[in-house]
């Protein structure tokens, strides 16, 4: 086993090759998109975000033949996946619940493969060598965020809790264009978004579509001031900085959208997609950041949704994943998907406590899901 301080300690295009025989890999798995959130000083130790990637090589060829993103985490910002009550439970009993391990992919909420195996016998190696870390390790827990069905599926059988939530997906029914899709549309679905979309254009607004091979060195300035005038708003700080948008858009351009609001000649909001061709799936877009720096009603819905939707349709993309949560995203069209993830804790008693939380909570989310589908936006065929 190997344990890695660095993603930049393994061969990048032996991991790239690796990502790409997965079932269900992502761009945000690349080493190009791993690497630069370390070499921009976003996932560092100082930032709470420690690499430790694990390898796994093949003993005859020394040919990587698994690997996983880990982390030393010592706070759970940028995960998606909220365990602050656990924490709370600990301190309150006077336990360290920090440091823990963490497999993910940095501040990405994307569902996609975190045991990268050659097999299913590496990839149960791995899960069981992930666990054998933790349990060697003074951490308080193992969590790994937004893996594959299958994944988890492999983590359950070694005895990982999993763990269930909700995001909203857009799925393309090979639509012709945007009105196509609204046609599918309950008729006060389709008012909406059309009065929304006009506001926008009554408003003066114009868009350009830039492909990252295509941005230059201004959009990356102007974006970045974006994203984090979105976190002033919230009174938060950004996770990312301007050298990592330059970094990702130098190193994996082919997977990159900015779309740029404008108004009389000026830029005054954007948004960043990431997207994937796959031939077999058709593809996925992902909607990753926006922010504006100036207020126009319904500009974020036009700049993060509808502008992105129509990409997907001209594309072919099959799928539209809009981010984290937000029911409000059903009435565009977005419909619920059951997430993963998967947890293990040393202290027993606490172990035993978050298992039957986790099994009531289930409960709930699958009850959830299946009211929300009652109430789908889709005009109901006769």
């Amino acid at each position: 086993m190997g344990l890695l301080d660095s993603p930049h300690d393994v061969d990048a295009r032996e991991w790239n090759t690796l990502v790409a025989r997965q079932d269900q890999p992502t761009p945000f798995l690349r080493h190009e998109f791993l690497s630069a959130l370390t070499s921009t000083q976003c996932a560092t130790d100082e930032t709470g975000w420690g690499p430790r990637f694990v390898t796994l090589v093949e003993p005859r060829t020394g040919a990587l033949a698994a690997a996983a993103p880990l982390y030393v985490k010592n706070h759970s910002y940028g995960e998606y996946v909220f365990d602050w009550a656990w924490a709370d439970a600990y301190q309150r009993n006077g336990l360290n619940y920090y440091p823990k391990l963490v497999c993910a992919l940095p501040f990405t909420p994307v569902q996609g493969t975190r045991l990268i195996a050659v097999d299913d016998a590496a990839r149960r190696q791995l899960a069981a060598t992930l666990i054998a870390l933790a349990e060697q390790s003074d951490v308080s827990s193992l969590h790994v965020l937004f893996p594959t069905e299958q994944d988890a599926s492999t983590l359950s059988e070694l005895g990982m809790m999993r763990r269930e939530a909700i995001q909203f997906h857009w799925l393309n029914d090979g639509y012709r264009d945007f009105d196509a899709f609204l046609s599918t549309l309950e008729q006060k679905k389709r008012k909406n978004i059309r009065a929304e979309r006009r506001k926008v254009r009554e408003a003066g607004v114009t868009f350009r579509r830039v492909r990252g091979e295509d941005a230059s060195d201004a959009d990356w300035r102007f974006f970045s001031r974006c994203y984090r005038q979105t976190y002033r708003e919230h009174f938060s700080s950004p996770y990312l900085n301007l050298d990592f948008f330059r970094a990702i858009g130098q190193s994996m351009p082919e997977n990159l959208l900015l779309v740029v609001a404008e108004r009389a000649g000026r830029p005054i909001a954007s948004s960043l997609l990431v997207y994937q061709r796959d031939d077999k799936t058709g593809g996925t877009l992902y909607g990753r950041y926006w922010g504006a720096l100036e207020h126009v009603p319904c500009l974020h819905f036009e700049t993060a949704y509808y502008q992105p939707l129509e990409f997907c349709i001209e594309e072919k993309l099959a799928v539209f994943e809009g981010g984290a949560q937000g029911e409000h995203k059903m009435a565009r069209g977005f419909m619920p998907t059951v997430t993963h993830s998967a947890h293990w804790l040393a202290h027993p008693a606490f172990s035993d406590a978050v298992a039957r939380f986790l099994d009531n909570e289930a409960n709930q989310i699958h009850a959830h899901v299946d009211e929300l589908r009652e109430h789908d936006p889709f005009r109901k065929r006769v």
